[in-house]
């Protein structure tokens, strides 16, 4: 059975900072790319970031310097540091894995991140 489990949301100041992360287990981590969506509501769903399982990353225009993705293979956890936070990150945030050579992909079921002072 495969999980993805989120931790790390949280209430935080505008400029303040948050680390979420995100536990997987049933998969064989390092084949998949692991990305962090956030979805605003009445928003689509939108890809924050992500990472290959060998470390390369890319970001969305609008988070590009504040955060950075990083993965630890071995603990098959993929983690967002977020820094200067500013209140539309306000939002649910959600990993997944998606199967780098195959069709799989998993959700997990989203922390809530809320920038408000």
């Amino acid at each position: 059975q495969v999980q993805l489990v989120e931790s790390g949301g949280g209430l935080v100041q505008p400029g303040g900072s948050l680390r979420l992360s995100c536990a997987a287990s049933g998969i064989i981590f390092s084949s998949y790319r692991m990305a962090w969506y956030r979805q605003a509501p009445g928003k689509q769903r939108e890809l924050v970031s992500g990472i290959t399982g060998g470390g390369i990353t890319n970001y969305a225009d609008s988070v590009k310097g504040r955060f950075t993705i990083a993965r630890e293979n071995a603990k098959n956890t993929v983690y967002l540091q977020m820094n200067s936070l500013k209140p539309e990150d306000t939002t649910v945030y959600y990993c997944n894995a998606r199967l780098v050579l195959g069709r799989d992909v998993y959700w997990g079921q989203g922390t809530q991140v809320t920038v408000s002072s």
